[in-house]
Formats: structure tokens, sequence, C-alpha cells
């Protein structure tokens, strides 16, 4: 077979996410910290099944369309950096491939090299030795068939090995990976997808049942009874003109430059957001001239589903019936943070996040679980804790879903959550409170203490398996066999002289006799430090600890 359409790029697509499925566990072993949390197998397997979701009902032969399905999926179902990787290389695949009907080898050939630059570009800063460089070695690999008579079978044949390959060779590249010795995990992922590629292009073991749609982790932990407007006045809007709209594209008109059009856009006001296709172009700005922005737009072709509203008559009404309002749970600012712990959850309601969503290291959210938390409700612009370095990536894809202003505050850990949240002023804009409050993160350290799963040796610590573990600021520091002696250890290294406060969260199977014991031998040599005790309740951790 020299050539691929819609029906059979379904049955790989479906194949490939049986074959992440069968293997998640063991991608989920590989991880590097032997913290009970090792996820990417999890992820990937929950974000491909997603995809597969999208395109097992279709009996298309359009390749472009079965890629559009399949990328969709992927997007809405994307969980943890592998996941949304994961997603932005297939999102580059689907796209160069949107028109066709079917592709033959050296269209397969330019979609995975689409596929690895829109994956690239996604990640702020690459790192080399991940499942990036697996999808870039593979790719290249197949770049030296570009324009032979070479078969798709031995086009993906090869591409298989040359991943593989490249993934052996993942711990020359990341230490760490030689350190524990294990392959990246992501990287793991991505070929057991290949391989399911392969599998359904050759005959072999095509699945019967369909990938399972993935479940919500979505907690509505709304608090109904916090209104932000009592926080501010009419006097404080800036651009009271709540402008939304939508240019369908003509070829008499000017030709529509998204950078340049969003550039000029945003002299109008401020919370603007500018969302195209090929056709249409969507816009949300909040201005004092909306009629000076609908002008400008039309230059570009026809004005469709216009709307203005006046926010300072809507805060005058809102401010004016309060109970009403918070009947339609209506928000100026939703604040939105990603949890887990009963005590924890409390603890974000009580200083001023309106929802939250249950997930953290095991359980990471998906892009979609992170829109649908503010469905149907009055929300006017939003805040992203996602509180784990594993989530953000999903959190900023939620961004741009949203069709709403919306920031991602880059927290990596509970403690860093509570800490923004605590520079949020209701009355500033996002760009300000985002500064603000990523701004408070490089005050926190964070410590967790956790039990090992498996007997390992790393960061120059030898850890038996069920020993609890010390780690700060993501580093291994001390291995006990007492969860108090680990605290003690873990806490007495994290504690300087700036230190002003500690925080720690209780977990599950943390007691307060253990922690007011450490307290009570550390204070005496640190009299001006205050601690915090509160009950987080979380699951995995049996502290979370803030240095401030």
């Amino acid at each position: 077979m020299d050539k691929i359409d819609g029906l059979m790029f379904r049955r790989m697509i479906l194949s490939g996410a049986s074959n992440l499925k069968k293997n998640a566990d063991y991608v989920d072993s590989l991880n590097v910290f032997p913290v009970p949390d090792g996820d990417t197998g999890t992820n990937m397997n929950l974000s491909m099944s997603s995809g597969a979701a999208e395109v097992e009902p279709l009996d298309d032969a359009h390749i472009g369309n079965v890629g559009k399905h399949f990328s969709k999926g992927l997007l809405m179902g994307a969980r943890g950096n592998s996941g949304v990787i994961l997603s932005q290389l297939f999102r580059g695949f689907s796209k160069a491939i949107e028109t066709k009907e079917e592709i033959d080898t050296d269209d397969f050939i330019e979609a995975l090299k689409q596929g690895v630059n829109t994956a690239y570009k996604a990640v702020m800063k690459p790192v080399e030795g991940t499942i990036l460089t697996v999808a870039k070695d593979a790719g290249k690999k197949a770049e030296e068939f570009n324009g032979s008579d070479v078969s798709m079978v031995e086009l993906i044949t090869t591409t298989l090995e040359e991943a593989k390959a490249s993934l052996k060779r993942t711990p020359d590249l990341l230490p760490v990976l030689k350190e524990v010795g294990v392959v990246d995990s992501g990287g793991q992922g991505l070929v057991y997808v290949y391989e399911g590629f392969l599998s359904a292009l050759t005959g072999e073991e095509i699945p019967d049942n369909p990938a399972q749609a993935v479940e919500s982790f979505t907690d509505d932990g709304h608090d109904h009874d916090n209104d932000f407007n009592d926080f501010m006045s009419v006097d404080d809007i800036e651009h009271g003109y709540c402008t939304e709209f939508m240019v369908r594209f003509e070829d008499d008109k000017r030709q529509f430059n998204e950078d340049d059009f969003r550039n000029e856009m945003s002299e109008f006001g401020d919370s603007l957001l500018v969302i195209n296709d090929d056709e249409i172009v969507k816009v949300h700005v909040h201005t004092e001239r909306p009629g000076e922005a609908f002008t400008y737009a039309a230059t570009y072709g026809e004005l469709i589903k216009m709307k203005v509203e006046n926010m300072r008559e809507q805060f005058r009404t809102v401010h004016g019936e309060k109970n009403k309002a918070a009947e339609k749970q209506s928000y100026d600012t939703a604040i939105i943070t990603v949890s887990s712990g009963d005590g924890i959850n409390e603890l974000f309601k009580s200083i001023g996040v309106t929802h939250v969503i249950n997930g953290g290291q095991t359980m990471n959210p998906a892009t979609e679980d992170i829109v649908n938390v503010i469905k149907g409700e009055d929300v006017k612009k939003v805040i992203i804790l996602p509180n784990n370095k594993n989530i953000i990536m999903a959190a900023e894809q939620a961004v741009e879903v949203l069709e709403i202003p919306a920031i991602v505050v880059a927290s990596t850990s509970i403690p860093e959550g509570l800490a923004s949240m605590l520079s949020f002023n209701p009355e500033a804009s996002l760009e300000d409170n985002k500064a603000a409050m990523s701004e408070s993160l490089e005050h926190v350290q964070t410590g967790q203490v956790t039990y090992s799963v498996r007997d390992t040796k790393i960061d120059g610590v030898d850890i038996k398996k069920d020993q609890h573990m010390g780690i700060a600021e993501g580093k291994i520091i001390t291995a006990n066999d007492s969860k108090k002696d680990a605290l003690h250890t873990l806490i007495s290294k994290m504690i300087n002289e700036d230190t002003e406060i500690i925080t720690i969260l209780i977990g599950e199977d943390g007691t307060e006799e253990e922690v007011e014991s450490v307290i009570e031998d550390i204070e005496g040599a640190h009299e001006d430090v205050e601690f915090e005790i509160h009950n987080g309740a979380q699951p995995v951790y049996s502290y979370l600890i803030s240095v401030e």
C-alpha cells in the first residue's frame, strides 16, 4: 500500500491508541522520580483515547476530514506535558493533510515534519532527550526517502525503527535518565503509537473495540457567596463597552494578517481576543470606541454577529441586585485552580478561588475539563492556577480555546498557588494580576514528603522501596524509614536566615502530632520563624511544605 485514505488512517489511529493503552502502565513506570505519581503513560493514553473517540464513529474516506476530527479530540483531551505535545504533533500533521483525500509517502513525510515544527513551537523551552527529540529524529529519517519509490509500509517501518533508536539515545541527552537507568517516558509512548500505526497498516492485530471516552475530573467547587464586585466601583472600568463581532473575509477587501490585525485592534482598548480561520475572524475587545472598531474591522470584510454591552451599566445593575446576580453565577474574574484534598480546596476558596478542579499529580485534568468548569456561567475573564508543571500546557491550551480573556499563572505546586492568590487584586487588569501573582511565585520554596515505589538512586540519594522521601524544589534530598524524620530533615535543609514563615499542609497519612513534634525540635533554633499548620487532606503527599 503506497497511499493512505481516511478509512485506513482511522484504523491506524485506533490501533495506535489501543497499543498505547495496553502499555500505559509501563510508560508510567519510566517516570524518573520513584514517587507514586508516574503519570506520563496515563496522560498520553487519555489524550490519545480522546482523539480516537472522535474518529471512531467516522466512515469517511477523506483523510483530511479524519485528521481534523483526530486533532480536535486530541486538543480537547490533552493532559500533562506529554499529552499536550502529542496533541501538537498530530495537530501539525493533520493541518498538513487537511485538503487531501488520501496521502502518499511524500505527503506523510511532510506531515511528520509539520507536526514536529508545531510541537516545538508550542513549547517555550524545548528540552532534548524527550518525546520532541524522538519525533524529530524519526521525522528526519523519514525525510531521507522524500521523492523515492519507497512503499508506505517500508516508510513507516523505518520511521518506527528510528524512533526506537532515538528513544534509546535519550539517556545520553538527559543525564537524569541515565542516572536512574530509564529512557524518556513520553518518547516511549510515541513509539507505542507508531507501532500501532504500522500494525494497522500491515493488517496485524487491528483492535475490535473503540477507545473509550475520557472521564472528566471536573468538580464544580464554586463559592457562590463570593462576589468580586464588592471590591471595585464603576469608576474602575476604563474601557466601558464589551464589544464582540465576527468578520467574514471578502476577496475585494483588505488582506487579513493576524499579527497586523491584532496589533491594530489592540489600540482600541484591552481584553483583546482574536480567533480566526481562513474564512472568519472573531474579536472580543473592551473599548471606549466600539464604532471605530467596527469601522476598522469592516475594511477586511462583512461584519456579522455584532454585540456591544455597556459594562458600566451592567456593573450598576449587578451591584444593585446582588442576590439575583448570585443566582446567575456571575463572575467578573473566575479563578480556576487545580487541587486535591478537601482541606486544600477549602483553603483556596477562603482566599478567593471561585472554581476548583480535582486533580494534580495522579490526575492531570484535560484542556476540556478546564474549559468546561465555567461553561454556561457569566464570566468576564479567567485566571488559571495549574499548581503542577505537568498541567501548565493544558491550561495554556485552555486559554486558546476559551472565548473570553484568560491567563495562566504558571504555579507548579499547591504552595505556589496559595501564595499567588495573596497577590491577586480584583481591581487590577489580567496583565497586572499575572505580573504580580507570577512574581510572588519566586518567593516560595516548595517541599513534599511522600514514599518511594521502588529501589533506586537519584540525586546522590540511595532510596529503598517504601521509604519516605523529602523533596525540595523537585530534588530528592533525603530518604528515611520514618515520615517524621523525613519531614524534620526536609524542613531543616529548606530553612535559612531569610525564612519568615513555614506552612505545613497535612496529607491523608500525615498526623498533626508528628508535625508539632518536628516544629518543637526546630523552632528553638529559629525563634523568628512562624509556623502555620493546616489539614490539607491531600493524597500522595504526607506533607506539603511552603517556605517563605
